[in-house]
């Protein structure tokens, strides 16, 4: 079976954090920001933690490589 790709325009935009979520940056920061107030504007700066929902879909079509591995932890048992 080839090799799954990730979506070329999905790699610039999105980035996963340690736990899974993903990072975006925020939207109606682009053009016509003079019709914009200056609330709206600062902050549309930097960026956001997408919703569960939207990172399901772009973690299951998008970005396959970067869903997190769920880890088996091992218990250690003390034996008496």
């Amino acid at each position: 079976m080839p090799k799954m790709k990730s979506h070329s325009g999905a790699k610039k935009r999105f980035s996963t954090t340690s736990k899974g979520k993903l990072k975006a940056k925020q939207a109606f920061a682009r053009h016509m920001m003079q019709n914009k107030s200056k609330k709206m504007k600062r902050n549309a700066r930097g960026n956001t933690i997408l919703c569960a929902a939207d990172t399901r879909i772009i973690l299951r079509s998008f970005l396959p490589y970067a869903r997190k591995k769920k880890t088996v932890k091992l218990v250690k048992r003390e034996t008496a």
